[in-house]
């Protein structure tokens, strides 16, 4: 049964996914993900199409081209059902996320030892310095 929760518009999609909505585009017309659910305005994604997306992700993280991860049996096509697709275990990691300013993120992965004391703040400071947001009319 489908739950609203496991719907996603695009927008949705590209953010949880960690890339833009012309990657999702981008990765629908290459096969890389199947195409959307419905039709017109009620076009929607579901878990599905997420679990994909990260594993793309990941695999290209791994150091694989997109055109080995689309020659991977993995790939999935408009006519392969998807119980016909080989199931494989998703490639996840653990990552720590700081906001520093507004619209810039730093990313550290779990493993990676942080540095004590004020020093992230000081990377904070730093960036909400030099990474103010442009004024409206100066884009």
């Amino acid at each position: 049964m489908d739950d609203e929760r496991d719907r996603f518009n695009i927008d949705e999609l590209a953010g949880l996914g960690g890339v833009s909505r012309r990657t999702v585009r981008y990765y629908v017309q290459e096969g890389l993900l199947p195409k959307p659910l419905g039709v017109g305005r009620g076009k929607h994604y579901d878990r599905s199409h997420l679990d994909r997306l990260l594993q793309v992700k990941a695999e290209q993280e791994a150091g694989r081209s997109l055109d080995d991860i689309r020659a991977r049996p993995t790939r999935i096509a408009d006519s392969c059902p998807p119980e016909s697709v080989p199931s494989r275990p998703l490639l996840r990691s653990t990552w720590h996320r700081f906001d520093l300013a507004p619209g810039v993120e730093l990313h550290v992965a779990h493993d990676v030892t942080l540095p004590a004391g004020s020093r992230p703040d000081e990377l904070a400071e730093w960036c909400r310095r030099y990474f103010s947001p442009i004024p409206e009319g100066e884009e």
